[in-house]
């Protein structure tokens, strides 16, 4: 009897494994056109994903959004808690039909605008000590450590596949304060950003910061020099733990 429940057990498996969608991607077609002018890039992680938007050209910064997905049987939907192009759709939740295919996802959705297809590719699923969805909840300045518990205005940083993005942003008034992501490293301590989109300051993009990390009991220590030169100490926690919506 046992070696009949190898099959089932195996497909089982590969079916839960294959809905992970953790990691980076890069929106490659919309609607049946190639993406090139632009550059998406998209990351998921801990059942959250963010997205940032720029021109190729000239880096300029086009737009962001982001906010908790669901993906569980087959069945896909986004929830906005951030949205740059269209601030009234924040809170909304949209249901997606979605095909997940090798390295190649493809969401489509009936939207305000018409039919939406878009197909993204998997840059990377590399994880390290840092992979996860952070939300800010103290900093450390003169040896004394000031915490804050995160409700609708907060600030998340998430890293997956070797990309990380922040934003900042207040899902009840949507107002949006700023973002900023690129590829990273974390190793032995030490962390490594690499700016490719910056919403306030595009002249940034292509400058490297480098930082001293340690996680302590599961929160992120994150310290070094800001890109204006002046000291830092931030603690991030997992955003399911250090988050707490309004009830």
């Amino acid at each position: 009897m046992k070696k009949f429940l190898v099959l089932p057990l195996l497909f089982l498996f590969s079916w839960v494994s294959g809905q992970n969608l953790d990691g980076a991607w890069k929106l490659i077609s919309q609607n049946g056109k190639a993406v090139t002018d632009q550059e998406y890039i998209k990351i998921y992680q801990d059942n959250y994903f963010a997205f940032g938007v720029k021109n190729v050209a000239d880096n300029a910064f086009i737009g962001a959004g982001g906010g908790p997905y669901s993906f569980e049987n087959g069945k896909y939907s986004e929830t906005l808690d951030f949205f740059t192009l269209n601030p009234l759709q924040i809170g909304t939740t949209t249901p997606f039909k979605v095909d997940l295919s090798g390295n190649k996802l493809t969401l489509s959705a009936n939207t305000n605008n018409g039919m939406l297809v878009e197909v993204w590719e998997k840059i990377s699923s590399d994880e390290d000590a840092l992979s996860g969805n952070w939300v800010i909840t103290g900093r450390k300045r003169e040896d004394q450590i000031s915490r804050s518990t995160p409700g609708a205005r907060r600030t998340i940083k998430i890293l997956s596949g070797g990309r990380f993005q922040w934003v900042a942003f207040n899902s009840e008034t949507r107002e949006f304060s700023g973002t900023g992501g690129g590829t990273y490293t974390a190793k032995d301590g030490k962390y490594t950003e690499n700016i490719t989109f910056f919403s306030r300051d595009n002249s940034r993009v292509g400058a490297s910061l480098g930082f001293d990390f340690e996680v302590i009991d599961g929160e992120w220590h994150h310290s070094g020099l800001s890109s204006t030169g002046s000291p830092i100490y931030e603690i991030w926690t997992p955003y399911a733990i250090g988050y707490k919506p309004a009830k």
